[in-house]
């Protein structure tokens, strides 16, 4: 007779050997499934090359660009400003105490030389006037005297000392009406006859600023000019260059200007000056470039980084941005892509390292397609596939 004892163990066990067989089974089946599915990364088939299906989610993590070769630039860019180029730049006051009747230009408008501005109401040009008419007035009524004491002298009629007296008086009459005139003319008033300055352009270009209204009231001695009149197709860009890298800056060097307004895009410009002394300071440099801006999208007072370029700017390198470089040991690195899915990781060769993008002349050819944003992913899986 088999005790309940006995067949309770037995049943134990017999169950225990079939949840072995059964795991057992579990893990052959899973081992199977794992070895069908598809996998979106297998190992590559020489090193530094990732392989993905077309559907792989890393890829969605990433972000390629193709990239462009530019000129090389001697040192990092340098932070600088655009700025009018004073030679072809001029800032309009008043030369007379007046008050404003009209105005004929606005901000934006396109000036010719000599163009009427605004119309004053001053005292100082009608004081000019009255002394311009009076000395002209003056003159004549002397060179009429003259004429008769030179008339009655030639017929020994007047003394000597009476004619050499009315000559004298001619002399000074003629002296003041040049001076009153100069006057006038340094007003740039010559001719007016009814009281009103006309505020005109010395220059010809397009207004820049305005800083007048009608009925204000303007003066010589006011701190700010009342027009900015300015060729904007010539600009100037101000680099302050600290004194490391003064030893790589020249007259006329070339120099490559980007801004924030226009990502991506180059303008070129040249170096014209270089300041004789050092900003104590700051312990920079002032250099200024001159800039071509015909189709004027470039505007005073925006910021802009400047390269200065290496030798004639004839030497090309790769620009990527510094996002999609990383370091192993000493040297640097980057994924090209090969063809859609497929990554090659290639050691690059930075010459100038910037703020947000570096220069490589070795490892990357112009137009081929890196990845800008996920590098370090595509290097932590390829350093799982090695291991």
């Amino acid at each position: 007779m088999i005790s309940r004892s006995t067949l309770t163990y037995g049943s134990l066990f017999v169950l225990l050997c079939g949840g072995a067989v059964a795991g057992v089974q579990y893990l052959q089946r899973a081992h199977a499934a794992t070895q069908a599915a598809p996998s979106t990364s297998t190992a590559p088939r020489t090193p530094g090359v990732l392989h993905f299906a077309a559907n792989a989610p890393q890829l969605s993590t990433l972000k390629i660009a193709a990239v462009n070769a530019v000129p090389l630039p001697a040192s990092a860019a340098l932070n600088g400003r655009i700025a009018y180029d004073e030679n072809v730049t001029t800032r309009v006051s008043s030369p007379v105490l007046g008050r404003v009747l009209a105005l004929h230009a606005d901000s934006g408008d396109k000036v010719a030389r000599g163009a009427l501005l605004a119309e004053l109401d001053s005292p100082d040009l009608a004081s000019a006037e009255a002394d311009w008419r009076k000395a002209q007035a003056d003159e004549l009524r002397k060179h009429l005297a003259f004429q008769r004491a030179e008339t009655l002298f030639k017929g020994e009629v007047l003394a000597r000392k009476d004619y050499e007296s009315a000559d004298a008086d001619f002399q000074q009459a003629h002296a003041e009406t040049r001076r009153a005139a100069l006057h006038m003319q340094n007003l740039n008033a010559a001719g007016s006859d009814n009281g009103r300055y006309a505020l005109r352009a010395p220059l010809a270009g397009i207004i820049a600023d305005r800083q007048i209204n009608p009925g204000q009231e303007v003066r010589p001695d006011a701190p700010a000019p009342l027009f900015v009149i300015s060729d904007l197709r010539h600009l100037w860009v101000l680099v302050d260059v600290p004194e490391s890298a003064v030893a790589s800056v020249h007259e006329g060097q070339l120099v490559s200007i980007e801004t924030d307004a226009y990502p991506g895009r180059r303008f070129s410009a040249k170096v014209a000056h270089i300041a004789p002394v050092l900003d104590p300071l700051t312990r920079r440099i002032q250099v200024r470039c001159t800039l071509d801006n015909a189709d004027g999208q470039l505007k005073p007072e925006m910021f802009a980084r400047a390269s200065f370029l290496a030798g004639d700017g004839a030497s090309l390198a790769v620009e990527l941005p510094n996002t999609s470089l990383f370091a192993e040991g000493m040297y640097s690195y980057a994924f090209v892509e090969k063809q859609p899915g497929t990554f090659e990781k290639r050691r690059v060769n930075v010459r100038i390292k910037g703020r947000d993008s570096s220069f490589v002349d070795a490892g990357v050819a112009a137009g081929e397609r890196v990845v800008t944003e996920g590098a370090f992913l595509l290097n932590a899986e390829v350093d799982s596939n090695a291991h």
